[in-house]
C-alpha cells in the first residue's frame, strides 16, 4: 500500500518524491482513502519532522488539491496573513488602509478557530454582511473599492480542510512543518503576488515563544520563494490580548473606533499600521518609512474608515457599528489595591469569552480590559468591563480576573 511506504520514508528520514505524496494526497481528498487511512502520515511527520524539500512537495500538493485562484485580471494584489491571537482584527481594518492607497487585497478568511474569534465572524457582526459571495462578485469588488474581505472558498486547499479537521481531532495541531503546509497551501492557492505573514508566539499563540516562531517564519517564507511568490514576515507578541477588547462584536466596535479616533499608543493600531506599512511597501517598491506616513494619514483624515464603511455596505452590511457606543457594562471590576500587571492568562481568557458566546449562540458578551502588562494599577482603577448572561456574572467575573497575574 503506498501509505505504508510513505510512512515508512518519512520515518527513516528518507525524502519522497512530489509523485508519491501527491498521489496519497489526491486520493484522501477524494475520499478513496480514509481518516483511518491517512492519520499514520501525519503522525510520521508530527514525530519525525520532513526536510524542506518534502515540505515543498507537501504544501505543493496541498495546494493543487483544489482551485488555484488567477488573480492577474486584478493586476498585482498582496495577501495578509496571521497565525492568531486573542482581540486580532488587523484585518478589518488592514483592507481598507491598503485601498485608499491602490494597494489591492482579496482577502479570504476564516471563521472562529480554538480560542481566536475569526474575521468572518467578525465582520458578520455588521448585521447583513455576507461572507459567502462568489469569486466574481469579489473580483468586481477589489476592482471597485480596491479590496474584499470574505470567507475561503470551498475549493481552495480542500486538502488542507481535511488534514486539519483531523490534526484537531487528534490532537496532531502544534508541529512547525503541518502548520507552515497548512497556512502556505491556502495562501499560494489564493494566488496574490506579495504575501506578508504575521506570525504569532506566546501564551495566546500557536507558537510558545519567538524562536519557535522564527523557524515556522523562515519556513513559510521559503514555501513562497519556491512559489515564485515575494513574502515578508513579522513577529508579533500574544503575550496578552492585542487589543483592549475581547470577544467578537466588541472586538469589531474596538477596530472601528480606532479608525475614527487615532491612537499613536494603541498596541492594536500600531500592529495595523505596521502591517499595513509593509504590505504597501513592498506593492509600490517604496520605503517602509514612506509608506508608513501615508497609512497614518489615511487613518488620520479618516479616509480609511470611510472606505470600510463602503465595502461594508458593498456586501450587504448595516452601518450600525460605527455609530454604536458601547452598553452598560454587566460588571466592572477595579483594583483592590496598588498593583502591577505582570502577566495574562492570554489563551485562558479567549477561551472563556469563546466558551460562554457559543454557549449563548451570541456574539454580544466579552470582555474590555484597561491594562497592560508592566502597568501600574492604583487602587480603585478599573481592571476590567464584563458584558456577560445575567446569572453567570459573577463566575464568569471570578475566572476573568484569574487571568490577570500581579506583582506580590
Amino acid at each position: 500500500m503506498e501509505i505504508n511506504n510513505l510512512v515508512e520514508k518519512i520515518e527513516k528520514h528518507i525524502d519522497f518524491t512530489y509523485e508519491e505524496i501527491n498521489s496519497v494526497i489526491k486520493k484522501y481528498t477524494m475520499g478513496e482513502y480514509s481518516d483511518q487511512d491517512f492519520l499514520p502520515v501525519i503522525k510520521a511527520i508530527y514525530k519525525n519532522d520532513i526536510s524542506d524539500k518534502c515540505l515543498y512537495y507537501l504544501t505543493n500538493s496541498m495546494k493543487n488539491s483544489g482551485a488555484v485562484l488567477d488573480q492577474t485580471p486584478l493586476g498585482k494584489t498582496v495577501d495578509k496573513h496571521s497565525t492568531g491571537g486573542v482581540s486580532d482584527t488587523t484585518t478589518i481594518a488592514i483592507v481598507p488602509i491598503l485601498a485608499c492607497l491602490n494597494t489591492k487585497m482579496l482577502k479570504l478568511s476564516g471563521r472562529s478557530l480554538g480560542f481566536t474569534g475569526g474575521t468572518c465572524d467578525k465582520l458578520e457582526c455588521f448585521e447583513g454582511y455576507k461572507t459567502d459571495i462568489p469569486l466574481q462578485k469579489a473580483f468586481e469588488l477589489v476592482k471597485e473599492n480596491g479590496g474584499c474581505m470574505m470567507t475561503s472558498t470551498a475549493d481552495i486547499a480542500p486538502a488542507d480542510k481535511k488534514i486539519y479537521a483531523l490534526r484537531d481531532k487528534t490532537n496532531l495541531v502544534d508541529n512547525i512543518s503541518l502548520i507552515a503546509s497548512s497556512v502556505m497551501s491556502k495562501k499560494l492557492a489564493t494566488g496574490a503576488n506579495i504575501i506578508v505573514l504575521d506570525v504569532k508566539y506566546g501564551d495566546g499563540a500557536f507558537m510558545p515563544d519567538k524562536k519557535s516562531a522564527k523557524i515556522l517564519g523562515k519556513k513559510m517564507i521559503m514555501l513562497a520563494k519556491k512559489d515564485n511568490k515575494k513574502a515578508k514576515v513579522v513577529y508579533g507578541d500574544m503575550s496578552q490580548p492585542l487589543g483592549y477588547n475581547v470577544g467578537t462584536k466588541l472586538e469589531c466596535m474596538e477596530i472601528v473606533k480606532l479608525l475614527g479616533h487615532y491612537d499613536k499608543h494603541n498596541p492594536l493600531l500600531k500592529a495595523c499600521i505596521k502591517l499595513s506599512a509593509l504590505c504597501h511597501a513592498l506593492d509600490k517598491h517604496i520605503p517602509y518609512f514612506i509608506a508608513k506616513a501615508k497609512v497614518v494619514k489615511v487613518i488620520k483624515n479618516k479616509r480609511a474608515l470611510e472606505k470600510l464603511k463602503t465595502m461594508v455596505s458593498c456586501q450587504g452590511g448595516k452601518l450600525d457599528l460605527f455609530e454604536q457606543n458601547y452598553d452598560k457594562p454587566s460588571l466592572v471590576k477595579l483594583a483592590q489595591n496598588d498593583c502591577i500587571l505582570k502577566a495574562f492568562k492570554t489563551k485562558e481568557l479567549g477561551e472563556i469569552v469563546n466558551t460562554f458566546n457559543h454557549k449563548y449562540k451570541s456574539n454580544e458578551y466579552g470582555v474590555i480590559t484597561y491594562q497592560k502588562i508592566g502597568d501600574k494599577i492604583k487602587k480603585g482603577e478599573k481592571l476590567f468591563s464584563l458584558y456577560a448572561p445575567h446569572d453567570e456574572v459573577e463566575e464568569i467575573s471570578r475566572q476573568i480576573f484569574d487571568c490577570f497575574i500581579f506583582h506580590s
